[in-house]
């Protein structure tokens, strides 16, 4: 391929969501993926090669590919030099075999058809919800009421958590949208140790949850099995509570659309799936090359990184038409916002069941729900490191 699809000089563009837009990509991102949709970063001096891949295709490839590791101490960030490796039980930080003997194990807990079973379970909790929204009245922080706790609340049924000590639970992860990432690593912590010790209490005495069967139906080690419960903890609650309320924002933000679920809650799972694809709240990924390769033209050698940019990917307009509008009745199959391959978002239908029944029933109980504050003043979190979101969401309706 000619060089003059490629720039000679690394570059070095922002991770950061488009200033005047927190649902797009950065404007840099965007424009790179248009020339060289894989380009070589800056990096100092002596590092091995970094490379931002922002096309579709490629981003696909990659996560389908052995030869790109997901252990994190192959993966070296400019800022940051390698990556220390996974803790136990972090199953996105595992190659085969390691990441097959985990996944085997918890596959066949999280099929669609035991997510959907579970569609009544979260339609009570969804309306609870609701329900002490109502009570509380307007204006409310739509993350604190609402997007936080519906997949707090769920997680503790997966789990087990003792019904004594969810309001502490849910308390603890509210802690998580806090501002700071001190306060937000203290309590993800604490709730990690937390489920650590219930774990362990599990093996003596099971109930009927996840966390029960695999204490006593498994051959994990104790310090395996405390660790896969706070990866599970991580993986079910911050995506899904940052989807439910980045996605309201978003149909707040874009009212014909919401009126358009408002007025068809059968419009659900497509609009699932496109806000999935709209708003790519993990927004990058990164692996590392474990032997040379080439790749959309450009020779990668063993010990080099890519950088996947996955709001790009899922913006290409080689894949999807029209990518920046957000029409929740488009054909959004085969976005990469669960990723692809053996690391395909294990509880990606839990997700899917939470946000079918959570968007229709907020915006039907409160038809009049809007922004209680400017969109520009709602607080986005910025940390490139971080799961995509809001760190509040203030709403306002009119009253019944």
């Amino acid at each position: 391929m000619s060089n003059t699809y490629y720039r000679e000089q690394p570059v070095s563009p922002s991770f950061d969501r488009a200033p005047a837009c927190p649902f797009d990509p950065a404007p840099e991102v965007t424009a790179l993926r248009a020339e060289q949709p894989i380009a070589r970063l800056a990096a100092p001096e002596g590092a091995p090669g970094v490379w931002l891949v922002t096309g579709y295709g490629l981003v696909r490839q990659i996560l389908a590919d052995p030869r790109f590791s997901s252990r994190y101490e192959t993966q070296y960030y400019p800022l940051m030099g390698y990556l220390p490796p996974a803790p136990t039980g972090d199953l996105t930080g595992m190659d085969a075999p390691e990441h097959t003997r985990f996944r085997k194990m918890l596959a066949g807990k999280f099929t669609v058809r035991r997510m959907n079973l579970l569609t009544e379970r979260i339609t009570e909790i969804t309306r609870e919800r609701l329900d002490a929204m109502e009570r509380q009245g307007p204006p409310a922080d739509l993350v604190e009421v609402f997007a936080q706790p519906v997949p707090a609340l769920m997680i503790c049924e997966l789990l087990g958590v003792p019904y004594e000590d969810r309001e502490q639970f849910q308390t603890s992860t509210r802690t998580l949208s806090d501002a700071e990432p001190d306060a937000q690593y203290a309590a993800f912590a604490e709730l990690g140790e937390y489920l650590r010790t219930l774990a362990l209490a599990k093996r003596a005495n099971p109930t009927d949850d996840l966390l029960s069967d695999l204490a006593t139906g498994s051959d994990l080690t104790d310090e395996e099995l405390g660790g896969v419960a706070a990866f599970l903890l991580g993986a079910g609650l911050d995506t899904t509570a940052n989807m439910l309320a980045l996605g309201t924002f978003a149909l707040l933000r874009d009212p014909a659309q919401l009126a358009a679920l408002r007025d068809d809650p059968g419009l659900a799972a497509g609009a699932v799936e496109e806000l999935l694809r709209h708003l790519s709240i993990a927004g990058t990924g990164m692996r590392g090359v474990l032997e040379d390769v080439e790749l959309g033209g450009r020779q990668l050698k063993a010990g080099d990184t890519v950088i996947l940019a996955i709001n790009a990917a899922n913006r290409d307009p080689a894949k999807f038409a029209d990518p920046d509008e957000l029409d929740l009745r488009r054909p959004a199959t085969g976005h990469l916002a669960f990723g692809h391959g053996i690391h395909q978002c294990l509880g990606q239908q839990l997700a899917r069941v939470e946000m079918r029944v959570a968007f229709p029933a907020l915006l039907t109980r409160f038809p009049t729900l809007r922004l209680a504050v400017p969109a520009e003043e709602v607080p986005v979190r910025t940390d490139p490191s971080q799961i995509h979101g809001v760190r509040s969401l203030p709403v306002t309706w009119d009253r019944g």
